[in-house]
């Protein structure tokens, strides 16, 4: 019963000092912004250009409304606990937050799993890749990326409804997740804790044990392949994906198993830095790196800007002549 109406009180970096409460809320502000119009660029160009329409962008899209769903989760509550000190949180909406949180890394790990599974087969399979991946296979992909990734989330948050809270209420995160809820819990909560450390091994592992592989291949067809240009061009592609799919999963895989490691210690304020760096870094530079880097959506931009610019200077005409 008292769990029911506890609210809890985000903290944020504990370490960091009032003064400078309002110039993180405002970086966290630009992010956010930055995030979402980004990745909504992607959104509206996928709707209204036919060209787009192939399994490559359907990924893209699914990336695109998993980011705009994670910093819209994430981020507002602790933008509005710098700005305005209103840091409360009521236990269902921590709740809430927490499932959502761990329902959109999960998702994202399984979207680029997908793009792995698109890119190795586009790049080791260039003659069958047309057969073996088109819009339905992708659609029904994605679609099962999107219902699978509630399972883990799910799991967890039953686990948290049968938890009794006691003691401090303050969240030391910049939200609710599973790690800093699990430190306010009363009793032995062992098992709960050994069940969300496997399955989030499981989400994380799985992918990335795959997106390693499917990258060891790619990079074997690029160094067999006749075609210096095309290999270089597909070279440079992937090495960037991976760097930003490494940024995603190694500090994230570092940050859950550190409490594992005896002989190596991450204070609670490095920990924060290191997990908002690999979830708000990747949402960000992602337009940059999968979107803006392709041909046929520079293309389109470019379009889209070339009839602004034309259409100017014919109101103006038209407006003299009247």
């Amino acid at each position: 019963w008292l769990r029911k109406i506890w609210e809890f009180f985000i903290v944020g970096f504990p370490g960091l000092q009032p003064e400078y409460y309002n110039l993180l809320a405002a970086v966290f502000l630009v992010i956010y912004v930055t995030t979402v119009l980004g990745n909504l660029l992607l959104v509206v160009s996928f709707a209204i250009a036919p060209n787009l329409q192939k399994p490559m962008y359907i990924t893209m899209l699914s990336l695109a409304l998993s980011d705009i769903g994670f910093c819209t989760v994430a981020l507002p509550k602790i933008i509005s606990r710098y700005w305005f000190n209103s840091g409360s949180i009521s236990f269902y909406a921590c709740l809430i937050q927490k499932h959502f949180i761990h329902y959109f890394g999960t998702l994202n790990s399984l979207i680029m799993m997908t793009m792995a599974i698109d890119r190795y087969l586009a790049i080791c399979f260039p003659l069958r890749y047309p057969i073996l991946m088109n819009n339905w296979t992708m659609s029904h992909l994605t679609w099962l990326s999107w219902v699978s990734a509630t399972i883990a989330p799910g799991i967890n948050t039953i686990q948290s409804t049968e938890m009794v809270f006691c003691g401090s209420n303050l969240i030391i995160h910049c939200y609710c997740d599973s790690m800093s809820m699990n430190s306010l819990a009363c009793g032995d909560i062992t098992l709960q804790k050994d069940i969300t450390t496997t399955v989030a091994s499981i989400v994380l592992l799985l992918p990335f044990s795959f997106i390693i592989f499917s990258y060891i291949s790619i990079g074997v067809s690029i160094i067999r392949t006749t075609n210096n240009q095309g290999s270089l061009k597909a070279f440079s592609t992937c090495a960037t994906q991976l760097c930003i799919i490494s940024i995603y999963y190694i500090p994230r895989l570092f940050v859950y198993f550190t409490p594992y490691m005896p002989y190596f210690k991450m204070d609670i304020n490095q920990r924060l830095s290191v997990t908002m760096f690999y979830g708000l870094f990747p949402p960000l530079v992602n337009p940059l790196i999968y979107y803006f880097r392709t041909k046929e959506i520079r293309l389109l931009l470019l379009k889209w800007f070339t009839q602004k610019n034309e259409i100017g200077p014919k109101m103006n005409i038209m407006a003299v002549s009247k």
